[in-house]
């Protein structure tokens, strides 16, 4: 039987999961295990992330990631196969970091380990999220306590991690275990064209663009995210 691990994105918390994590134990089989890693918090790299996803969870395992989770994801997969029953990308993104981004991302840490949080998150809030995301003062408080929490070290740390993420395009091709795409249609941070690329290259892989939805797709857009995911789950799950 898989566990199903939840790989939250840059800085993102558990609560980055809580609409999903609500609502779909009420609807999936009892025996369906699942768990939150927060291995971003805890390691420099993609790689030893994924390496300590496969080290503290046992057994064969199903791993949804949002935009920095899925590049864990499939690093997870690269590294183990064999172990990886299910795949859901949301947000995502194969691709290498281009030099523009890490230009940006590289002034950027130099303005987190200097305190600057509020200077570099304030503006991003509408690049997160949808227009109608946005204008929620719930989801904007949400996002901006899990930022805070995290700290500009862990900020500065996981913005190396993703710069100098792996090229995970070459190993797509090779996944064969039943995977979900999902990006939302006005993702301006992982653009749709990045899942489509994903999806075009995995065979048999279900995409999905949620409408009027930008990268925090499992906040913005919590009732299709979880009908996605439980759709998926019964293509991998065993009781």
């Amino acid at each position: 039987m898989s566990t199903l691990i939840f790989l939250p994105g840059l800085a993102a918390d558990a609560d980055l999961w809580a609409d999903q994590t609500r609502a779909l134990p009420h609807a999936l089989p009892h025996d369906l295990r699942w768990a939150i890693s927060l291995v971003h918090f805890r390691h420099p790299s993609i790689r030893a992330m994924a390496a300590a996803v496969l080290r503290e969870h046992s057994g064969p395992l199903a791993l949804c990631g949002t935009s920095m989770g899925g590049m864990i994801a499939l690093e997870a997969l690269r590294q183990a196969p064999e172990r990886i029953t299910g795949l859901a990308l949301l947000g995502s993104n194969a691709r290498p970091e281009t030099e523009a981004m890490r230009e940006l991302r590289s002034a950027a840490v130099g303005k987190f380990r200097a305190g600057r949080l509020r200077e570099v998150i304030e503006p991003n809030v509408a690049l997160a999220f949808h227009a109608d995301g946005a204008a929620r003062p719930d989801l904007r408080a949400r996002y901006w306590r899990f930022i805070q929490s995290a700290g500009g070290e862990a900020l500065a740390r996981q913005n190396e991690a993703v710069m100098d993420r792996p090229d995970a395009r070459p190993h797509l091709a090779r996944i064969q275990c039943p995977t979900l795409v999902a990006c939302g249609a006005n993702d301006l941070l992982t653009p749709p064209e990045c899942s489509y690329e994903m999806a075009e290259a995995i065979a048999d892989a279900h995409m999905a663009l949620i409408p009027r939805c930008g990268h925090m797709l499992t906040m913005e857009r919590a009732p299709q995210v979880n009908a996605l995911l439980k759709d998926w789950i019964a293509r991998w799950h065993r009781p």
